[in-house]
């Protein structure tokens, strides 16, 4: 009698281990194909972006806050920001105030930068896509952000550097359209400082992602913390004709 008890316990625990182990192998191809489908969507906004926008300005507004007080700018600054796809970005400076050393410090340093980065060869290395970023899509199923079903994917730079973000970023469920960012740099800015934390907002503008508003916040052992924030208003866009 306990031969045939032992037996049948055996035989569960074999079938049992059977259906736990065919189970595995189903839900992990699921969660590669999730990840590999949200990679994806990203992906084709960045490129849609790229291939339909020939041109855009913009109103830029960056203001400067200093030892954790965001309610008095220390600098401020608003320049009109116009880009072409095939030079990048030009600025040109509406109004500003406040601290000269700051605005030529911090802003001019934001402004040289982003210049920098929108350049033809250059910009593809700042771009949220595969190409730069190891992507997994985070389990749980969509968050809603901004009145959007959204998916939610952690960000890894495949190398460092002080425009890439290791954070978290929130996509458009449908379309893959960035929604939000959040995290750090990957690299600092400055030896004198550490990694900037970042979060940028984003709007679906004529079906592409533009960024409404920037907060970017850093700390300095000399300094102190340092908070720039950045309201972009009044896009005007130039498209690539229909083909």
């Amino acid at each position: 009698m306990m031969f045939h008890i032992s037996r049948r316990r055996f035989l569960f625990r074999l079938v049992a281990a059977y259906f736990f182990a065919s189970l595995a192998t189903i839900m992990v191809p699921a969660q590669q194909l999730d990840t590999a489908s949200a990679i994806y969507k990203v992906d084709r906004a960045a490129k849609a972006r790229l291939e339909n926008i020939e041109g855009y300005s913009v109103t830029e507004h960056y203001a400067v806050y200093r030892n954790k007080d965001e309610i008095h700018p220390v600098a401020e600054m608003t320049v009109m920001t116009t880009y072409r796809k095939d030079s990048g970005k030009s600025y040109t400076i509406v109004s500003q105030s406040g601290s000269d050393i700051v605005r030529n410090l911090v802003l001019g340093s934001i402004l040289d930068n982003e210049k920098l980065l929108s350049r033809p060869g250059t910009r593809e290395g700042a771009w949220i896509t595969s190409a730069n970023y190891e992507m997994t899509l985070k389990p749980g199923g969509t968050q809603r952000l901004d009145g959007r079903d959204c998916l939610v994917v952690t960000l890894m730079p495949k190398r460092k550097a002080s425009y890439l973000i290791e954070g978290i970023l929130w996509v458009d469920a449908k379309d893959g359209s960035i929604v939000q960012v959040q995290g750090k740099t990957s690299r600092s800015h400055s030896i004198f400082t550490g990694p900037t934390q970042v979060m940028r907002h984003y709007a679906n503008m004529g079906g592409f992602a533009q960024a409404t508003h920037v907060r970017a916040v850093s700390n300095s052992f000399m300094l102190g913390q340092t908070v720039v924030k950045i309201d972009y208003q009044d896009y005007h866009f130039q498209l690539r004709p229909p083909v």
